[in-house]
């Protein structure tokens, strides 16, 4: 099956020569979610507001649902959904309005019970009819979450949605992906929170300085870069690792307290059985034992600074 989103060697360049992207290339699978990581500047709104039509490219190719984004551009934008990170909205309009019309401009019939639902789904409905001066900041976010719902998109980009508010509006956000997501809805998402990544995305991207460091199964990226240290607290302190032990992926802790062996996880019962044994030759003995493994924040801080 085609890619729903084809990025083929995407730039941009602004006009003051900065360069935004530098050859991006990305296919994102249609049901999936996707997780893009990357520090600010890195690229990550740029590509998004590509793909969504609201920044033309500099060189390359993108389609969306097999059409060009810039050639066929009601098309593509029809299909997609967006969540900004800038709170955009008419302050004097009502919830059910502003969330109404905004399913008009993309060409959709009306539909009270889908935009009931929405606004159900995201803890609205009792605010139906305030004005949107009326909310609090997080209540706006969840009102630009609602707009990007309201045309039943196929795609839905969430740029930084759930940066600066509350825990159960987060939680709120995550339901609903969750449930677009079984319902066949391609999710883009970027975030500050890792974690978040971690916990609901099927695939990671690292973004930075404009190039697209990688695109992995998060199962996979796990395994294939991250790392396992077994932490070994010692019954005696240690100046220093025995000269015998050195360049054995052994390192002493604060204090000389506690010896840490950073390991590949795949051979860990060979290379742990062999370490523990190389100890007791060495008269160190140890009190207690705990593995620590690498999360996506501890990958993505090492991708990140590796391509400075």
């Amino acid at each position: 099956m085609a890619p729903i989103i084809s990025i083929q060697n995407l730039t941009k360049t602004y006009s003051n020569g900065f360069q935004a992207l530098k050859g991006v290339d990305l296919d994102v699978e249609r049901g999936e979610i996707l997780a893009l990581l990357g520090p600010n500047g890195a690229g990550k709104t740029t590509m998004i507001s590509i793909v969504c039509g609201i920044t033309n490219p500099s060189g390359g190719k993108v389609t969306v649902g097999g059409h060009d984004v810039v050639k066929d551009f009601r098309a593509t934008r029809s299909m997609i959904g967006l969540v900004p990170q800038e709170l955009t909205t008419d302050q004097f309009e009502t919830v059910w309005n502003t969330v109404s019309f905004s399913r008009g401009l993309h060409g959709k019939k009306p539909n009270p019970a889908h935009i009931e639902r929405v606004l159900r789904d995201l803890s609205l409905w009792e605010k139906k009819d305030n004005t949107l001066r009326q909310l609090s900041g997080g209540m706006k976010r969840r009102v630009l979450i609602a707009k990007a719902l309201s045309h039943e998109p196929e795609i839905l980009f969430l740029d930084e949605p759930t940066a600066g508010v509350d825990v159960t509006l987060r939680k709120d956000m995550w339901h609903v992906v969750e449930r677009l997501r079984a319902s066949g809805v391609t999710i883009i998402l970027t975030t500050h929170y890792i974690e978040e990544a971690e916990e609901i995305a099927d695939r990671v991207g690292v973004i930075n300085g404009g190039r697209l460091l990688l695109v992995e199964e998060k199962k996979t990226l796990m395994a294939k870069l991250g790392r396992k240290q077994l932490i070994l607290d010692l019954t005696e302190t240690l100046d220093a690792v025995p000269h015998r032990l050195d360049g054995n992926g052994l390192s002493l802790g604060p204090g000389g307290t506690t010896l840490i062996y950073d390991f590949d996880a795949e051979h860990e019962q060979s290379s742990i059985a062999t370490l523990l044994s190389r100890l007791s030759e060495e008269g160190i003995h140890f009190k207690d034992l705990s593995t620590r493994q690498s999360s996506l924040e501890d990958i993505f801080v090492s991708l990140v600074g590796e391509d400075k």
